[in-house]
């Protein structure tokens, strides 16, 4: 795994990076699933957005 990840002399440390892309995933995947009407079955949407945001950054 790469400790840092240089962008234009910037150095980020690759976990931000990685939360960027699954922030941008999840956030996908919230709108597929709003539009599929998923979230009728969900209890509680916060949480089950954080959950699904977890998910995805572990993936």
């Amino acid at each position: 795994m790469i400790g840092e990840v240089n962008f234009y002399g910037v150095y980020f440390p690759s976990l931000l990076v990685m939360m960027v892309i699954a922030f941008a995933a999840s956030s996908l995947l919230r709108r597929a699933l709003a539009r599929l009407g998923l979230y009728r079955v969900v209890w509680h949407r916060s949480l089950f957005n954080f959950a699904l945001y977890v998910i995805v950054l572990g993936g």
